[in-house]
């Protein structure tokens, strides 16, 4: 589990999550911040899914073949979401060497930073006086090496799900019948992040501990897309997206054909 999506739990289990921040889910957009003008491509790193059962004791039980759909469904789910956005994506691949190493330290320090941003600015009850007004987290801006791979922003997201076993179901009648409370069957939360590679600030983070659509399924990967994507940066205004924009490339191949 991420460090994000751990802060994310501590604090879903720390109080009822209409009393933290709406119905689950937050999200912020660094100040004054808007997609240029003209075309923008956006590197999309592997996503983070796991898809698993929650078993009856509550822990996560990993699936290989769920998460394997899962990872398909909502990259499908992506690529057409993004099109639609007037946006160009980068999908980078599995990297070897220095690059793979590279991707997997900054995948990595995203997922600390977002952490810190949900714990201490996003979520209330733990903010820090200094991060109180103002959207202001970084990764650096030794994240320009990372423009080497096609892309002057870069787009992290993360899933987890645990779909609640029969055991787990079981449990949770019983325990509304015996009156020791709610019993909660099944984990389902996200979050998905856009880092301005020339400057490494984090200029867009979204999360919620209550996220929809069943990612096994291309129906539900969508949902689950939409929701990741909710207030997304808007883009400036002044010039429509070139045609080209609406491109889904591969790292190292060549530019797919614009879509019709």
């Amino acid at each position: 589990m991420t460090a994000a999506m751990a802060a994310m739990l501590a604090l879903g289990m720390a109080a009822p999550a209409h009393a933290q921040f709406g119905a689950g889910e937050a999200s912020a957009v660094r100040e004054d911040f808007v997609l240029p003008q003209g075309e923008v491509r956006i590197l999309v790193f592997r996503p983070e899914i796991r898809v698993g059962a929650q078993t009856m004791g509550g822990m996560h039980e990993p699936n290989a073949e769920w998460t394997e759909t899962a990872k398909g469904n909502i990259m499908a789910a992506l690529e057409a979401e993004q099109a639609a956005r007037g946006t160009s994506l980068v999908i980078v691949p599995e990297l070897d060497g220095e690059q793979g190493e590279l991707v997997a330290d900054y995948t990595a320090l995203f997922q600390t930073v977002a952490g810190e941003a949900f714990q201490h600015k996003l979520f209330p009850g733990n903010r820090l006086p200094s991060k109180r007004h103002d959207f202001d987290w970084t990764l650096g801006a030794e994240t320009e090496q990372l423009r080497a791979l096609g892309g002057d922003y870069g787009l992290f997201l993360v899933t987890n799900d645990s779909y609640g076993s029969t055991g787990r179901k079981v449990l949770q009648v019983l325990g509304a019948v015996a009156g020791v409370g709610l019993v909660p069957s099944g984990v389902h939360m996200g979050y998905a992040g856009l880092v301005d590679l020339r400057t490494g600030h984090l200029v867009w983070l979204n999360g919620d501990l209550q996220m929809g659509g069943d990612v096994r399924t291309a129906e539900g990967a969508q949902k689950r897309v939409a929701q990741l994507l909710e207030e997304f940066p808007l883009r400036a205004t002044g010039q429509p997206a070139p045609e080209r924009a609406r491109e889904v490339t591969v790292t190292g191949e060549t530019p797919a054909e614009p879509k019709p």
